[in-house]
């Protein structure tokens, strides 16, 4: 089973995706790891990444989440995912493939990110973020005001594990 932690930026994909694997005793991967250096220094410099750039970025995780599926993995994989399209690109088996979206204020996360250090996407990327979301229907949906590990059990009662 691979579960898929989605959301905008700073609303804490990585964060609460190591904590789930861990408590899974799960492989963990960061979508991040698979953008192009070129997107990274886009982001880098503020400037949003549109569907042209995320292409071979979505391929990339695409081919990935096909490989962990034939393997029989269990994965959580933190990625931003922020429009059906993506997600369908993404969830090749609705059945192995599991949505978690984390879901929080736009001045919750604005403040998170305030708080953030050293990661290329900052704060100035968020409004676009959150224009480019669309919520997803048929996930589990987490409210990320509550602490981290509250969250992860959160998620764990939601899917049963």
């Amino acid at each position: 089973m691979i579960i898929l932690v989605m959301g905008v930026s700073g609303s804490g994909k990585s964060s609460i995706g190591q904590l789930l694997a861990d408590s899974l005793q799960w492989e963990f991967s960061d979508a991040d790891a698979f953008h192009s250096p070129e997107n990274i220094e886009k982001m880098r410099y503020g400037i949003p990444l549109n569907d042209l750039d995320r292409v071979p970025w979505l391929l990339a995780l695409q081919q990935a989440i096909q490989q962990w599926l034939q393997e029989n993995k269990n994965m959580v994989l933190a990625c931003s995912a922020l429009k059906a399209s993506y997600r369908e690109v993404l969830v090749l088996d609705e059945e192995r493939v599991i949505l978690v979206y984390l879901k929080g204020s736009f001045e919750l996360i604005q403040k998170r990110l305030q708080m953030r250090h050293g990661h290329f996407m900052g704060e100035k990327l968020l409004k676009s973020q959150f224009d480019a979301l669309e919520e997803p229907s048929g996930a589990v949906t987490v409210d990320i005001s509550e602490p981290l590990e509250v969250i992860v059990q959160n998620i764990r009662v939601s899917l049963g594990i």
